[in-house]
């Protein structure tokens, strides 16, 4: 299969493959006021279906909804997503919290299940990644780099957290699993006074754990695409040696914020946006093959 490059703006593309066998896209728009949701039979035609949540009908956020994505647990569909948080007593210029929003449909429209965040870990969070595993879920996100300053540069980080099974808050305290260390996330640091890691996708495959993340600032060329390795959900993890595994090619710049899903044929395929010279500041999205062999992710695009 040829990268096949979606026909419309898709920022932090994430696609479900629901129980009715079709394809549902949710993605944040650029405007960052809700998230727009397509389906497919094919992943090439799509159907819009309007906005599955807008700052309209969110219960607790009031601007910069960000990357969704959207599981079907127990009969419903549950979207995770990243919003700045209205209750803000200090005045913090990022206030971004995590919530969950739950449907009957996969097009929504979806309904927050509280009127605040999932949890309030004490600093701004995005990029809410979710795994189950034996009736347990894990809660992966982003530290934002907001006043968290690591020897000069303001760092990102991921962490991990067990869920409670209603979705209302975590188990326990968040645990630590990626910070920026290899060379080639720096690339943008120079130009932001920044070092990001975030946009983590976790999957298992042969009884390790993979998880793909993203490096460097998402809004220039230099944002690719890694992946780190456990044996369990919350680590440790181990970073490969050959990241990054999606990078600029072509006229494709700004590779990341990836997820992984299966084709038509159960082959493995990876999601993500991007931008190019015609398409200019709006990310794009972009549906790659790849696959994993002998425990290392391998991309085609």
């Amino acid at each position: 299969m040829a990268t096949i490059r979606l026909p419309f703006t898709a920022a932090d593309p994430f696609i479900l493959r629901a129980k009715d066998n079709r394809y549902y896209l949710y993605c944040t728009s650029e405007a960052g006021e809700g998230f727009p949701v397509r389906s497919s039979d094919d992943l090439i035609h799509w159907t819009e279906h309007g906005m599955a949540l807008t700052k309209e009908t969110a219960r607790w956020g009031e601007k910069c909804f960000w990357a969704p994505e959207c599981y079907e647990i127990g009969g419903r569909y549950y979207l995770f997503y990243s919003a700045d948080w209205k209750e803000n007593p200090t005045g913090a210029l990022e206030n971004f919290r995590i919530g969950a929003a739950v449907a009957d449909r996969p097009e929504g429209p979806f309904e927050d299940i509280s009127d605040r965040p999932i949890f309030d870990p004490g600093y701004p969070v995005i990029d809410a990644n979710v795994y189950q595993e034996d009736g347990r879920f894990y809660l992966y996100y982003s530290r934002c780099c907001y006043e968290h300053c690591i020897d000069g540069l303001e760092e990102s980080w991921i962490y991990g957290v067990e869920l409670k099974s209603d979705f209302s808050g975590v188990i326990g305290e968040p645990v630590l699993l990626l910070r920026p260390e290899q060379e080639w996330e720096g690339r943008s640091a120079a130009s932001t006074g920044r070092r990001w890691n975030e946009g983590s996708f976790l999957l298992k495959k042969n009884g390790r754990y993979l998880m793909t993340y993203s490096g460097n600032f998402f809004g220039g060329p230099d944002y690719a695409v890694g992946f780190a390795t456990a044996e369990h959900p919350l680590g440790p993890y181990t970073k490969a040696a050959e990241n990054p595994v999606l990078e600029r090619y072509g006229e494709v710049t700004g590779t990341g914020h990836s997820c992984m899903l299966e084709g038509l044929a159960e082959e493995m395929l990876i999601c993500y946006h991007g931008r190019t010279e015609k398409t200019g500041q709006d990310r794009v999205g972009f549906i790659s093959e790849a696959e994993i062999t002998d425990g290392r992710l391998l991309i085609h695009p």
